[in-house]
């Protein structure tokens, strides 16, 4: 009989243990860098980042989704994510997303705003993930306000694993699937189910995933690609187009 060597039973763990520690480490370097790191959040720029079209000159409807890295030293781990919706021949935006700030004194978690709709978060500028004009995103704003309504922690809030702002955005991309909204990893959050549901479509609607309260899981989706969950952090390769997908980090390769 051959005894099991235990460098081998040790390695699997501390395998694991690198590859979540490291992209972190990396994250938080750079991340040491941002000057948004310094900023006081009562001072922080949360003004116009200009990539929203002027309702005054644009009288069609516009549909964007948004994503910001997160005030403070949890920028190396995450985003924050929203909706800034305009229908047809409106004079102003609509933001709907989740906030925490409040909750606990009683404020409702969803917001929905006349808020600048691509508006600096806390002086982290953020990126557009999704855009529909026009006649193609009319139909889909009526179904993502409806679905705002309809997401079942309207006054709760957690950062980790959920149900937090990115649990929200997921929620209304995977009861609109006509977005095709593809959140990146760097979303903690997204892949917290509601109502404590251990499967449900990709926040894509382009496959499916397994997941356990948010802390452990797996997606497999044309959009998505294959992204495993350990812990909230999701560790991930994207074929269309190719990319690794990393903790803290996000996407390493060619698209978004």
């Amino acid at each position: 009989m051959t005894s099991r060597n235990p460098l081998s039973r040790r390695a699997v763990p501390v395998l694991i243990s690198g590859l979540v520690l490291l992209p972190l480490v990396a994250s938080l370097l750079m991340r040491s860098t941002d000057p948004a790191l310094a900023a006081d959040w009562r001072t922080a720029r949360n003004d116009s980042s200009h990539q929203a079209p002027d309702p005054a000159t644009t009288p069609q409807a516009v549909l964007q989704v948004y994503a910001a890295r997160t005030f403070g030293w949890r920028g190396a781990l995450g985003v924050h994510t929203w909706f800034a919706v305009k229908p047809p021949d409106a004079d102003h935006y609509l933001r709907l997303e989740v906030i925490g700030w409040g909750v606990r004194s009683g404020w409702p978690a969803v917001r929905i705003s006349r808020h600048t709709p691509d508006a600096y978060w806390f002086g982290n500028r953020p990126k557009i993930l999704l855009q529909r004009r026009g006649q193609a995103a009319e139909a889909l704003i009526t179904q993502v306000l409806q679905a705002a309504k309809e997401y079942p922690y309207p006054d709760s809030y957690r950062v980790w694993p959920g149900p937090n702002s990115n649990t929200f955005t997921a929620f209304v991309a995977r009861q609109v699937p006509g977005l095709g909204l593809e959140l990146p990893a760097t979303a903690v959050g997204k892949d917290y189910l509601t109502g404590g549901a251990l499967t449900a479509d990709a926040p894509s609607g382009t496959g499916k995933q397994v997941s356990l309260y948010g802390l452990a899981g797996l997606t497999l989706a044309a959009e998505e690609g294959i992204e495993l969950n350990i812990l909230g952090l999701v560790f991930g390769l994207d074929l269309s187009p190719p990319a690794l997908k990393l903790p803290g980090i996000g996407r390493l390769g060619l698209g978004m």
